[in-house]
C-alpha cells in the first residue's frame, strides 16, 4: 500500500476541497490518461485497486505512471469510543484529489484495450472520471 515514508506531522488538518487542479492537469508521460471530474479523497486502497486492475488488462502489454500519492493521514477513533480524549490515531492515508487532476496514464497498447482498461479501473474509484489522450489535449490547447 502506498504512504510516505515519513511526515513532518503525523496528523494533519482536514482542508477544504475547492476549486480545480492546477498541477498535474495534463497527460506528461503516457499517451492516454484517466481524468478526474469530481473532487474527493482517494484512499491508497482505491488507488492500488485501479493500478492493478489496469496492469492486469494489458497483460505487461503498455507502461503504467500513477499520477497521485496518498500523502494526507486520516484519523479515526474506534468505534463506541466517548468524545474528548484528544485526536485519534492515523487510520489510513489519501490523496486529495481535485477536478481535472489525471489519476493514471498509460502508454504502449492499443487504444481500445487501454480504454477498456482505464474503464474498468474507474469501477473502481469512488468519482466520475473520463479517460483523454495526449493528442486530444494538444488540440484543445491550440483552439484556444
Amino acid at each position: 500500500m502506498l504512504q510516505p515514508k515519513r511526515v513532518k506531522f503525523r496528523k494533519v488538518m482536514r482542508g477544504r476541497r475547492k476549486g480545480k487542479a492546477t498541477t498535474g492537469n495534463t497527460v506528461s508521460f503516457g499517451d492516454y490518461g484517466l481524468k478526474a471530474i469530481e473532487s474527493c479523497w482517494l484512499t491508497a486502497r482505491q488507488i492500488e485497486a485501479g493500478r492493478v486492475t489496469i496492469t492486469r488488462h494489458l497483460r505487461r502489454g503498455g507502461k503504467v505512471w500513477v499520477r497521485v500519492f496518498p500523502d494526507k493521514s486520516v484519523t479515526k477513533k474506534p468505534a463506541e469510543t466517548r468524545m474528548g480524549g484528544g485526536k485519534a490515531n492515523v487510520d489510513y492515508w489519501v490523496a486529495v484529489v481535485k477536478p481535472g487532476k489525471i489519476l493514471f496514464e498509460v502508454m504502449g497498447a492499443e487504444r481500445s484495450q487501454v480504454q477498456e482498461a482505464l474503464r474498468l479501473a474507474s469501477h473502481k474509484l469512488p468519482i466520475a472520471t473520463k479517460m483523454v489522450s495526449r493528442d486530444n489535449l494538444a488540440s484543445l490547447i491550440g483552439s484556444e
